[in-house]
């Protein structure tokens, strides 16, 4: 009776039988051993072979003896096969050999031959089983022998149940056939055959964009530089393969532009730039929005993914104060955001005596990232525009123009300074003003409004980015996107003892009901000041009048009444192009009777022509020096201090 595999049934215990089969010959070879010395006498002479194998055949059934063939044995204990190491080579060639095939990656080829192993060299359809045979499982040591089809058709086991008298023989073969299993020989040719490795369902599709979008950097490769990678191919050999966008090379390897960016560790950190592109580009003359323009759109795109800029515009009125504040971090870099803007524009009114002590402060408190394009004064009026240092390249020329509002124009205490550039494709107009002031003066503060708007003369020479909406009376229509910040001195319309009150009922952001007799608001809401223009929420607390150095407002004789004198409004030829992200003041400068009014804006940018008057890098080299050596000498005074301070401590407590 057989098993469904063709095997005899108890071809389980066959192994097993033939595995005592060596141990019974043995046993019975020392047995006839025994008898011939004791027939011999003792004399010491070795028994005759034949003597040996006739007392051996006394010992096995009769059914044996008639069926064996006799041939001369010399008895010698059975060879025991290495089974641990034998196996343990066997899973090293298989691992070995499918490295080797991973590396080469020929899975899909099966007539790929090795060269680095001769005896791994054909594709078969099926892997060879890993079985771990030790002498105390003869079971596994079965299963082992089973996984080679050609160790069956070698092996007479699998072919018919046999009679008992070819037990011994069998036993022998087997034990031979298993040996050489254990040591590769067992498959045909000492060549073990592999089958493909193929998944058991279709494996899901992959996308070949790869990379993470949150890893992506601004300085990616320009679609242009794409044959950088024959270059590199022959600059750096195989390393510089990776450089290719192509999808599935030669080697079977995937790419994507996660790929190609890693480009930048070959050479820089800085997009590469082909040589017949340095040669054909020129910069100062350009082309409209022209592939490989500097101002145009791939530029625009590279640093501005979103196209959005951030813009932090301040006004402070400073009442002439020779003391500046000792840390202008709170005013500058306010905590609520997480990031500092691109671009830093703050106006002053009444500015201390030393502008240039302002203004290095102000380079000090910024750092190292960012550089002065550009300030001007009208009197006391200071403005000045810091930006990003890697921005620089992308502004036009700065360009400023300065209003007197006064009576007699050589007091220059009241008026208006404007600074305009083109940033890209759009351009920007920061004024700062100060208003005539006064409680019930606003039919003049409306007055100093238009003639600002109309002796404004800007642009000189940069050109209007879309000249068909400008208006010559009035400069704020010239330009794409508009701030105007001071202290334009309107009031509220209402005593003290009543803003003093709804103050104390709302102590903290609530001051709705301070609007409601806020002089700008309403003239604003007629339209016969700042046309066109529109200003954020307001949750902050009066910004004058304050006791200088303290938190009460005027407790002076005049009682003057707190008023939001100090305030930003902006406007834009499109619609929902400036978004006013905070407008806030800061209270904890206190060196004027003013607080800080500040706003942060996300603006929406767009791309340019190369044929305007370019800045070409200017920013004010000697006071970005002056406020770096400041910043970093501070910073060692910190430390020192603190060292002093742990040193000192540590001697009070001994």
């Amino acid at each position: 009776m057989s098993t469904p595999n063709g095997f005899p049934q108890h071809s389980r215990v066959c192994l097993t039988r033939s595995m005592e089969g060596g141990a019974v010959q043995d046993l019975q070879a020392k047995k006839a051993g025994k008898a011939a010395k004791k027939e011999a006498g003792g004399d010491g002479a070795p028994p005759k072979i034949g003597t040996a194998i006739s007392e051996t055949l006394k010992l096995l059934p009769e059914e044996l003896k008639a069926n064996m063939k006799i041939t001369p044995i010399t008895p010698r204990p059975p060879r025991k096969p290495r089974l641990e190491r034998a196996a343990s080579l066997d899973e090293k060639n298989w691992r070995k050999w499918r490295r080797f095939r991973t590396s080469q990656e020929s899975l899909t080829d099966p007539n790929e031959t090795s060269s680095s192993n001769s005896s791994l060299q054909e594709a078969s359809p099926s892997p060879p089983t890993r079985g771990r045979a030790s002498p105390c499982s003869p079971c596994c040591q079965q299963d082992s022998l089973y996984s080679s089809p050609d160790a069956l058709e070698a092996s007479p086991v699998g072919k018919s149940r046999g009679g008992a008298s070819d037990l011994g023989k069998r036993a022998s073969e087997i034990s031979s056939a298993f040996g050489g299993l254990l040591r590769g020989k067992g498959f045909a040719g000492g060549k073990p055959r592999l089958s493909q490795i193929m998944p058991a369902r279709p494996l899901p599709p992959m996308e070949l964009n790869v990379a993470s979008p949150s890893l992506r950097t601004a300085n990616r490769i320009d679609s242009d530089c794409l044959d950088y990678r024959h270059y590199s191919q022959h600059k750096f050999g195989r390393v510089s393969s990776s450089l290719s966008d192509s999808k599935l090379q030669g080697n079977g390897t995937l790419y994507d532009n996660c790929s190609t960016d890693s480009m930048k560790s070959t050479f820089s950190v800085l997009t590469p730039i082909r040589a017949k592109d340095v040669r054909s580009r020129s910069y100062l003359e350009g082309s409209l929005l022209a592939s490989g323009a500097l101002m145009g759109a791939e530029e625009l795109s590279r640093y501005f993914p979103d196209r959005n800029i951030g813009i932090f515009v301040a006004t402070w009125n400073m009442q002439g104060q020779k003391e500046l504040p000792v840390n202008l971090d709170d005013f500058l870099l306010p905590a609520d955001p997480d990031f500092a803007q691109d671009m830093y524009v703050i106006g002053v009114q009444e500015g201390c005596p030393d502008r240039r002590e302002w203004e290095i402060r102000l380079q000090e408190t910024l750092g190292p990232h960012y550089v002065l394009l550009h300030s001007a004064a009208h009197g006391v009026l200071y403005m000045s525009v810091f930006i990003r240092r890697d921005l620089i390249w992308f502004c036009s020329e700065v360009e400023y123009a300065t209003v007197t509002t006064r009576i007699v124009s050589q007091i220059k205490t009241k008026g208006a300074l404007g600074i305009c550039f083109t940033f890209f494709g759009t351009s920007f107009l920061f004024i700062t003003s100060h208003f005539t002031s006064g409680d019930s003066k606003v039919n003049e503060r409306k007055l100093d409004y238009n003639k600002t708007i109309q002796a404004l003369t800007l642009p000189k020479n940069v050109p209007d980015t879309n000249p068909y909406r400008s208006s010559s009376s009035d400069v704020t229509t010239r330009f794409d996107e508009v701030f105007w910040f001071g202290d334009f001195n309107f009031r509220l319309n209402k005593d003290r003892e009543t803003v003093d009150s709804i103050l104390n009922q709302n102590p903290d952001t609530d001051v709705s009901k301070l609007l409601v007799y806020d002089q700008l608001t309403s003239e604003m809401s007629r339209g016969s000041i700042f046309k066109g223009f529109q200003e954020a929420d307001i949750h902050f607390r009066p910004s004058y009048k304050f006791d200088i150095g303290k938190d009460s407002y005027d407790t002076t004789s005049k009682q003057r009444t707190p008023s939001y004198t100090d305030r930003v409004v902006f406007r834009s030829r499109y619609k929902d192009d400036i978004q006013a992200v905070k407008y806030s003041s800061c209270p904890v400068i206190k060196t004027s009777d003013h607080r800080p009014v500040f706003a942060l804006f996300r603006v929406k940018l767009r791309p340019g022509r190369d044929n305007i008057p370019l800045a070409a890098g200017q920013f004010d080299r000697d006071l970005y020096l002056i406020g770096i050596r400041r910043r970093t000498t501070r910073e060692l005074q910190k430390r020192l201090e603190q060292k002093d301070q742990r040193s000192s401590s540590i001697c009070s407590i001994s």
